[in-house]
């Protein structure tokens, strides 16, 4: 039977049975499991009248919550569970994952310390516990727990991926560029491990391996601005300006409305002498102000120099 009629059929059987709670509890996580969130947590609330000390009950009410990215009150009914029954890991593992959106991290890492008392192979718990570490700034927690999620699971290409940019942050670029090769060996498709990549090629002075990685995570993720910013810079300082300003076009296509575009096409344009284009695209980018880095009275001066250059 489709979920669809089976929720149809408990609706009838509560319709002339209200207290019929086996019916009742199925509903509601046939509802949950269907997308009908709000309805199924009218359900469970229900039963709290009758079932008080239900420590699974509560745990759905927190999941529900928790779908609703009503994070406070999926961590009461969390906590309620963990109350009734304290040796359930799923709650505790939950009630982290809550404690991590409200962004309480030393009592998310107790949550998933507790879930590792009672499992030490968990590597999700590990890796959520290098994603507290890491919150809190705690980059030598963070990376101990991100390597023993690799430990327990190579293929868990997040761990790598936030280990590689770990690693880049403490100056070690070699094992941080391992890191994100593995992410692509996991996901060819990976277009933020492309653009580390390029980043750690483009700080070693690797210009060539920099543009291809920035090709691949562009072809991946058109949408990635900052990519655009670092190839225009690329091209721009190998002196590659005409390359440079496609990939301002390119990226301007994609942007329309973005100040720090139009005012890096400028610059090109100023070095390549383009002055009345330069011109042009210093005033759109005081057009569109509300996404440029550069002050307007920066820009107003360099307006003046070209005014009085022409």
């Amino acid at each position: 039977m489709a979920n669809l009629d089976k929720i149809q059929e408990l609706q009838e059987i509560l319709q002339n049975d209200s207290e019929n709670f086996q019916a009742r509890r199925e509903l509601a996580v046939l509802l949950l499991d269907n997308g009908f969130t709000k309805e199924a947590l009218q359900h469970f609330i229900w039963l709290t009248q009758y079932f008080s000390d239900d420590a699974k009950l509560f745990y759905n009410i927190g999941i529900t919550y928790e779908k609703l990215k009503k994070f406070d009150k999926a961590k009461d009914a969390y906590l309620k569970s963990t109350e009734l029954a304290p040796e359930d890991t799923d709650a505790f593992y939950n009630l982290g994952l809550v404690y991590t959106e409200l962004k309480e991290y030393d009592e998310g890492i107790k949550c998933f310390e507790k879930v590792l008392e009672k499992d030490t192979n968990d590597s999700n718990s590990y890796f959520n516990l290098g994603i507290c570490f890491l919150k809190k700034g705690d980059n030598v927690n963070a990376m101990m727990n991100f390597q023993s999620t690799i430990d327990l699971n190579p293929e868990d290409l997040y761990a790598h991926f936030y280990l590689g940019n770990i690693l880049k942050d403490m100056e070690d670029p070699s094992a941080a560029a391992e890191e994100f090769k593995k992410v692509l060996e996991i996901s060819p498709d990976y277009s933020w491990a492309y653009y580390n990549l390029a980043v750690i090629n483009f700080e070693n002075g690797q210009y060539e391996d920099a543009v291809l990685m920035l090709e691949e995570s562009l072809k991946y993720n058109p949408k990635d601005l900052e990519a655009y910013i670092n190839y225009i810079k690329i091209m721009a300082a190998q002196g590659e300006f005409e390359g440079a300003r496609e990939i301002t076009e390119r990226a301007i296509a994609e942007f329309p409305d973005t100040g720090d575009l139009y005012y890096l096409e400028a610059q090109i344009d100023k070095k390549i002498g383009n002055l009345d284009d330069c011109r042009k695209e210093l005033n759109l980018a005081m057009q569109y102000a509300d996404k440029l880095s550069v002050s307007q009275k920066q820009i107003l001066h360099e307006l003046e120099e070209i005014s009085d250059t022409i």
